[in-house]
């Protein structure tokens, strides 16, 4: 090719990096068998794995069921595994044509001998609920052309879901015996996954991914190169489901948390109450076996986001925070009580304590939301941010009367926080608007990027970037790659994660105290630049939680790292190290930084408030916790310009 001008390059550019992908993809292809498609290998993969590796979980008959796919004829499992990654449940089998299935009718009676498809081509199997699906698969023009032909109204207009509402009363009522006939004649013979097929199926993924997130999808986006998992080995010596009761009701839980989630989103308040009631239920009769059976250590492990009454605390605090909304706080404090009381080694109580304090306090009840604060204090899974939160609380409601003697805290928690105060242009000033202004070059900003405009110019020569936690994760990752990726047992199941299952618990340090300690003696001593420059270079573009490569340059990662310096940058880690959970958000606005020499430097932490805005007690808890780890810290609040006289 002869270039010319810069657009070319870019042509260029992006040709090289889609025939990467192309050649990447035919490499991949060469493990592959004769005759079987690599999406077709990697699904009976997730079977086969599944079933070795959890045998305990499904009944003989489940087991022979799934087996039994490895002896459909080719054309039948690709058939399956394409109308399972399919949009559905019903598809017309007349529309069924895909390049590498040669017999779709065969694949299709093959498949529905086993059962693993439903096939309905007689009007006589199809039942009500079945009939709106199926005419979903109908044109408009078909919906129209059966209106007219029952000589009811075709002026619906040309909305199909109008359509369909119109002639749904005909088929359930019994009005029309003749509408299935009409309907199936438009579509044909119609298939769908089997109910059977399709549950163990969702079960089996499940188990291979260990979160919803992943599908078979996963494995695509792996053979085409454009996702990169880190190397680690799996080593497994521990089930995480004992037996199949414990994974059906993780799995009824599951079911009622997307309940919950569809009814928040639809703001159906009737199901929103009812999924809380079930949540509640569940949690209180299933913590009640949990403490006969198990010790309070094995609780707090990892395993339990694995458990049932794991996924009903998040339905539980879903519905707290809707109580909180509809003002019906005495309902959220009889759920918050319930969860302090069935879960008592967990990251979150801090979060429920502080919750719990609040809204006695909105009942009227401040002696009691004192006493909860101050309890708080003693417990041990009280941390961070929330911890810092409770102490400003019971130094403003324990005030005498209520408490004579001043808490040992006080003189910590009343520190001032530098303030420094920004004029800016206005764009817009209305209440419930995000604030703008004009910034220095006549743009509209938002008030992070006047102060970053501010501290680049008459704040000092600092140069930043408005981040919050996204640059520290990433300083993070990269700085602890080796221990994150380390060979600790049971902790990576999959070869498709991008951190170990206990990350954000407090095994993640305990279980590497060790090698996490004299690593951060390296930071602490220096050496933070030079393992940052090496884990990039090993390791650009691999996937790895909090870790994002197109954000921040290396360039601006190692001013960043050679600013803040060893000794905050190795406390920073080590509490992200201990407590993932309460560290790894919340973090202020901006990070700014500036050189001294050619390797020194300093830096600075800086939260950004506009005109509207004040500091959250998190906020402010935040500040002070990172003020404890040695950094220079302070808050920067945007104003207008007073208008003229």
């Amino acid at each position: 090719m002869i270039l010319h001008g810069e657009k070319e390059n870019e042509d260029v550019e992006a040709f090289k990096c889609l025939w990467k992908y192309a050649i990447h993809v035919v490499e991949s292809t060469k493990n592959c068998p004769p005759g079987i498609t690599k999406y077709q290998q990697n699904f009976c993969l997730v079977i086969h794995e599944v079933i070795r590796s959890n045998p305990h979980l499904f009944t003989d008959d489940e087991k022979k069921f799934m087996e039994s796919f490895t002896s459909l004829s080719n054309d039948s499992q690709r058939l399956f595994v394409r109308l399972y990654t399919r949009k559905g449940p019903w598809f017309r089998l007349s529309t069924i044509s895909y390049s590498e299935v040669l017999d779709p009718q065969e694949a299709v009676k093959g498949l529905s001998a086993m059962g693993y498809l439903c096939l309905f081509e007689d009007k006589d199997k199809l039942h009500d609920n079945d009939i709106k699906e199926i005419l979903n698969l109908l044109t408009v023009s078909e919906l129209h052309d059966i209106l007219c032909k029952l000589k009811k109204n075709c002026n619906h207009g040309r909305r199909k879901s109008d359509l369909i509402e119109s002639l749904l009363p005909s088929f359930v009522g019994g009005l029309c015996p003749h509408l299935t006939s009409l309907v199936l004649d438009k579509t044909g013979a119609c298939i769908r996954i089997s109910s059977k097929a399709e549950s163990l199926i969702w079960r089996a993924e499940r188990l291979f991914f260990l979160n919803g997130e992943q599908n078979l999808s996963t494995f695509l986006l792996v053979d085409l190169g454009i996702v990169k998992y880190p190397t680690y080995d799996c080593i497994i010596s521990e089930q995480i489901f004992p037996g199949q009761d414990d994974l059906l009701a993780y799995e009824e839980a599951i079911e009622v948390a997307q309940l919950m989630d569809e009814a928040l989103d639809g703001n159906n308040v009737e199901l929103v109450l009812r999924c809380i009631k079930i949540a509640d239920s569940r949690i209180s009769s299933s913590s009640m076996k949990t403490m006969e059976s198990t010790t309070s250590e094995l609780v707090a492990t990892f395993y339990s986001s694995f458990s049932a009454s794991w996924v009903y605390s998040k339905v539980v605090l879903l519905g707290v925070s809707f109580l909180e909304r509809e003002r019906r706080y005495n309902d959220a404090i009889n759920l918050l009580k319930r969860l302090l009381n069935c879960f008592t080694c967990d990251g979150r109580r801090g979060y429920w304590t502080l919750r719990l304090s609040i809204n006695l306090e909105h009942t009227g009840y401040p002696n009691e939301s004192l006493t909860v604060a101050e309890d708080g204090l003693q417990d041990p899974w009280v941390r961070a941010g929330s911890r810092m939160a409770l102490q400003r609380r019971i130094l403003r409601l324990g005030k005498p009367p209520r408490r004579w003697k001043t808490p040992s805290f006080s003189a910590s928690i009343k520190r001032k926080i530098t303030e420094v105060h920004v004029q800016g242009r206005p764009l817009n000033c209305e209440m419930g608007m995000k604030n703008r202004f004009y910034g220095e070059d006549g743009e509209q900003c938002g008030v992070e990027q006047l102060a970053l405009q501010y501290y680049a110019g008459e704040g000092g020569g600092w140069q930043g970037v408005h981040t919050e936690s996204g640059i520290w994760l990433t300083i993070f990752g990269l700085l602890m790659w080796d221990i994150i990726f380390s060979n600790v047992p049971n902790v990576f199941r999959t070869r498709f994660q991008t951190a170990p299952l206990d990350m954000e618990t407090d095994s993640f340090y305990l279980a590497r105290k060790s090698c996490i300690e004299s690593h951060l003696q390296k930071i602490h001593d220096g050496m933070g630049e030079e393992i940052l420059i090496t884990s990039w270079e090993s390791h650009v573009g691999t996937a790895c939680r909090g870790v994002n490569w197109d954000r921040h340059s290396l360039t601006e990662l190692r001013a960043a790292v050679t600013c803040i310096g060893g000794p905050c940058l190795a406390s920073l880690c080590r509490h992200l190290a201990q407590d993932y959970r309460s560290w790894s958000s919340g973090m202020p606005d901006l990070l700014l930084w500036r050189f001294h020499g050619e390797y020194r430097g300093e830096a600075k932490l800086v939260e950004v408030k506009g005109p509207r805005d004040r500091l959250s007690e998190q906020q402010r808890a935040w500040l002070l916790l990172l003020m404890d780890c040695g950094f220079n810290t302070e808050v920067c609040k945007v104003s207008p310009v007073p208008m003229s006289a």
